[in-house]
């Protein structure tokens, strides 16, 4: 195994640029070098050139793939519409790790096809939910599995509900909640979702094409429940210019035996509440903060933000190329985020709860009845 690792980034100035900091990354690891930067943009490309103190800029990520040859790639760019070809082009040219931006790409059948490509080659993919890489949630998972909360009954995630709540809402942040979901409530095994505009159920002629390459999009007003493979529900719910300061954006674990409350990133707020009956108030229970160090304890770890998450992913990436495993926050498990996502959408347009693999791999949206044709339905 080489001692350094070669390091290229993609990115795509006004199409999503750099992400939240996947290009610097790679300057705060030792055993990583920056050997080119790829942006179609020419005061993109200088100013990311400048950034990442390298001469190899590049206009075609192509091009830098074919000369430089890395070991890992950054997969920047916000904007989803980008990243299958992306990934694709990494693992045709021998990368052996990619850390990608989210969310993962717009529909299952991306997803699919990502997955294939990289399992063909081997390409390790890590992708960005860098809660995944807090030091707290090995207390989050501790306070689960000793019992601290007895059995969980139920996962309440919400979105940012700014001017983004609904479908933008949940695309774009739903992703880093469901996949905390995910890790902590086990596999979903359904859904059954309702999305309206305004107090219509959505239809046809909401759909437009959303911001950010998302694709088809709908809807300022959502309502999801899942089942985990755990025992548990999980609901995801969003309406738009409903937010609040300091925002609700996180998931609450609900046991038989208290509740965690928690948000996201590198240190996320983290509380647990030892009260079964869910209403303080009258039990008198108090919330405590949880730390690295565990429940109660202070905090020793200076909150390094989304930058510390993204050093910890790389990190990772980097050990799951050595170890020939799977990345904590993986492409498999993004999937599943995915499907949560989508699952939504396809149980809104059959209005019915939908197993969970989906059949139906393509955006839902892009198969929703008219208006006239949903009236019978709705």
């Amino acid at each position: 195994m080489p001692a350094t690792y070669r390091a290229a980034v993609i990115g795509h100035t006004g199409r999503g640029n750099y992400g939240h900091g996947l290009d610097t990354v790679w300057q705060r690891l030792d055993n990583v070098e920056i050997v080119g930067v790829a942006d179609p943009d020419p005061a993109g490309l200088k100013a990311a050139q400048e950034r990442l103190e390298t001469s190899a800029g590049y206009p075609s990520y192509h091009q830098m793939l074919r000369e430089t040859e890395p070991d890992v790639v950054s997969i920047c760019p916000r904007w989803l519409d980008q990243h299958q070809e992306m990934l694709i082009a990494c693992a045709r040219a021998g990368v052996r790790g990619v850390y990608c931006e989210k969310p993962l790409c717009r529909s299952l059948a991306e997803a699919d096809v990502m997955v294939d490509a990289a399992q063909a080659t081997g390409m390790k993919v890590a992708v960005a939910h860098q809660t995944r890489y807090s030091p707290k949630l090995t207390q989050v998972r501790e306070l689960i599995e000793s019992g601290k909360i007895g059995r969980p009954l139920e996962f309440r995630a919400r979105g940012k509900e700014d001017r983004r709540g609904g479908g933008e809402d949940l695309w774009v942040l739903g992703t880093h909640v469901l996949n905390l979901t995910h890790y902590f409530g086990g596999e979903p095994s359904w859904c059954s979702a309702h999305v309206f505009q305004g107090d219509q159920p959505i239809h046809q002629g909401h759909v437009q094409d959303g911001s950010e390459g998302i694709g088809p999009l709908a809807g300022d007003r959502l309502h999801a429940l899942y089942g985990l493979n755990g025992g548990a529900v999980a609901s995801f719910n969003s309406v738009r210019h409903q937010n609040t300061n300091p925002s609700r954006f996180g998931l609450m674990i609900y046991g038989s035996e208290g509740i965690i409350a928690m948000n996201t990133g590198y240190l996320p707020h983290v509380s647990w509440l030892p009260d079964g009956s869910w209403t303080p108030a009258r039990t008198q229970a108090q919330w405590i903060p949880v730390s690295s160090q565990g429940p109660g304890q202070p905090e020793i770890l200076e909150d390094g933000g989304l930058h510390a998450g993204n050093r910890l992913a790389c990190t990772d990436l980097i050990r799951a190329i050595e170890d020939e495993r799977e990345p904590e926050a993986s492409l498999l498990e993004a999937r599943v985020a995915v499907e949560m996502i989508a699952g939504v959408f396809e149980s809104h347009r059959q209005n019915r709860p939908v197993s969970i693999p989906l059949q139906q791999r393509d955006n839902p949206l892009s198969l929703l009845p008219t208006m006239s044709e949903q009236g019978s339905t709705y």
